[in-house]
């Protein structure tokens, strides 16, 4: 998310010049730039306006400290406002009431609203520790029904079962009831998705909704439906008390027009982002962190929180006194450390979070393309567990099988060995004595000349 605006900006910024303070001649062709990538980015016309008018009149006849660049204050400026765009602080659900507290999902077909309920009860059990259910209240597609139940068997939470022949009322009252009497700490209704904003159906949200006054009204929307997304929102929240959106496939959109759009035009706060297909991948929205990753400097405090959940911390720990005892990094162990990159959104998703990288060079990003790791992990795969211990026995024979069983080529599976031993050797550095400035010059001898080229791109591993 955000790619094509994050590069348009960095580049822009860097090239504002004058010394002691910032006045409209040094920065108005740089507004222009700015304007142009919000516009597009997607971003609705009135919220560029007022953006580009509130860093204009923050920024003209701002004094530059001799420690920074104007560069670096414009920068500074542009962030804040970016922030204050997107509602400046993550807004967290209110789950005070007593239980259980009501959520109601609404939203248009095709938008994951359903995919959005598992992820977020998902999200309610793992980290916030509540006992939750789900229910259906959808009686026109049979499909979102059963959907639904499968989705809370695969997170793991309690599904009230619904039928097309009952009132989307009667279905939540029963679900409520079910709540009360099972201590459910919160409850997740899930409704019809709309086609389109019509009256017949926003009739019947709005009886649902005064029924069982839910704390909390979530929009569901469609990142990648840009500024529509923010239209879309206002017209529900017209007809329905909105208290927020959860935005959707915002990996899918590079533009971000959605995000910057939605808290203008609806007054109302994004709590949460989907980021991937996978049911643990919703992010509470935090205005902060996304602006400092439009801007190119990363997003350490959410790296650091999906370290916490998603590393195997048992895995990790058993890994270490491995080493450290001297039994050896094997192939088995490579293949973990794949697993828990891909398990944290790829290569390019930790990167992005990371100060700096996300301006990489294009040559750079296609170097460490995910799908390297995808067919890594395919050709130990194919190995079995005796050659995954022991990869000094793969010889002719045993590669050709290997890369026959993972769809590669057998200069692929040389170049992965190749990569392991090199890996191999910094483990061993890291279990002896100073092991980590050992571990940190055996690093630079990993890299290839012009730094990732080893790993892939046009003549690396896997070359295209």
């Amino acid at each position: 998310m955000f790619e094509n605006l994050s590069d348009r900006l960095t580049k822009t910024l860097k090239n504002i010049s004058g010394r002691g303070r910032l006045t409209e001649d040094n920065i108005k062709d740089t507004l222009r730039e700015v304007r142009m990538a919000l516009l597009e980015a997607d971003v609705a016309l009135p919220v560029i306006r007022e953006f580009i008018a509130k860093v204009k009149e923050r920024a003209v006849g701002q004094e530059v400290s001799k420690s920074l660049t104007p560069g670096q204050v414009f920068v500074k400026i542009v962030r804040t406002e970016l922030e204050a765009a997107m509602g400046e602080v993550n807004e967290a659900l209110d789950l005070k009431a007593t239980p259980p507290a009501v959520v109601l999902m609404a939203g248009l077909q095709g938008a994951g609203k359903t995919t959005s309920v598992a992820k977020l009860s998902k999200f309610l059990k793992d980290r916030e520790k509540k006992k939750v259910l789900v229910v259906s209240a959808d009686v026109y597609r049979p499909a979102a029904i059963k959907q639904l139940e499968t989705l809370a068997s695969e997170v793991g939470v309690d599904f009230f079962p619904s039928d097309i022949k009952q009132k989307p009322v009667d279905i939540a009252n029963a679900a409520i009831e079910h709540a009360k009497k099972n201590f459910f700490d919160v409850l997740i209704v899930d409704t019809a998705g709309r086609l389109h904003v019509d009256e017949d159906m926003m009739g019947e949200i709005q009886a649902l909704h005064a029924a069982i006054t839910p704390v909390e009204t979530l929009f569901t929307v469609d990142a990648m439906t840009g500024q529509d997304a923010a239209n879309t929102a206002k017209a529900f929240n017209d007809a329905l008390p909105l208290t927020g959106v959860v935005l959707t496939k915002t990996d899918g959109d590079a533009r971000g027009g959605a995000a910057l759009s939605i808290r203008h035009i609806t007054g109302k706060p994004i709590k949460f982002i989907g980021v991937g297909e996978k049911t643990d991948a919703l992010e509470p929205f935090h205005p902060d962190r996304i602006a400092s990753r439009i801007l190119g400097m990363g997003d350490v405090l959410s790296l650091i929180e999906e370290v916490e959940q998603k590393v195997d911390k048992k895995k990790a720990e058993k890994m270490a006194k491995k080493i450290k005892s001297g039994k050896g990094f094997d192939l088995e162990d490579f293949r973990e450390q794949l697993v828990q990159m891909k398990n944290m959104g790829g290569m390019m998703g930790l990167m992005d979070k990371l100060p700096g990288m996300g301006n990489m060079s294009e040559q750079i990003k296609g170097q460490m393309d995910d799908k390297l790791t995808v067919r890594m992990e395919a050709i130990i795969n194919s190995m079995t567990p005796a050659e995954r211990a022991r990869p000094e026995v793969i010889k002719g024979s045993r590669k050709r099988r290997i890369a026959a069983g993972s769809g590669t080529q057998i200069q692929d599976v040389n170049k992965l060995l190749k990569q392991f031993t090199q890996m191999q050797k910094m483990m061993k550095k890291m279990s002896g004595k100073g092991g980590m400035q050992k571990m940190m010059r055996g690093m630079k001898g990993m890299m290839p000349p012009g730094g990732m080229g080893g790993m892939g791109g046009g003549g690396g591993m896997f070359g295209r």
